[in-house]
């Protein structure tokens, strides 16, 4: 019996990164070779924060996150979606405590 030859539907024929295909079958006996997508990661904090993948951010293919509204794509929340809420929490007690240190000098150097 001879085997079926199949036919590749993309229009390139070499095994690279973004050309993998998977052999299925179909009713009727036949074989398809049906296209893999690539495998999506997902957003990120900026590396020199850890590079932490973050929550409640679905992780999209560029073409499908422009289709996808923005309720799937950020976090309602101040630097939501960009930053994880240890990291906001940090920036915001950060920020409060050098004010506070803004204060204490003024008031030291009132005081002198």
């Amino acid at each position: 019996k001879m085997v079926q030859r199949l036919h590749l539907s993309k229009h390139s024929k070499f095994g690279t990164k973004s050309n993998k295909f998977v052999i299925k079958h179909v009713p009727g006996g036949k074989l398809i070779c049906q296209s893999i997508k690539k495998k999506v990661t997902g957003p990120r904090t900026p590396k020199y924060l850890g590079g932490v993948r973050l929550q409640g951010v679905k992780a999209f293919r560029p073409v499908d996150a422009k289709a996808a509204p923005k309720r799937r794509k950020t976090v309602s929340r101040a630097y939501g979606g960009v930053l994880t809420h240890s990291q906001v929490r940090d920036r915001v007690t950060r920020a409060f405590l050098i004010e506070e240190q803004k204060i204490v000098k003024k008031v030291l150097k009132r005081r002198k």
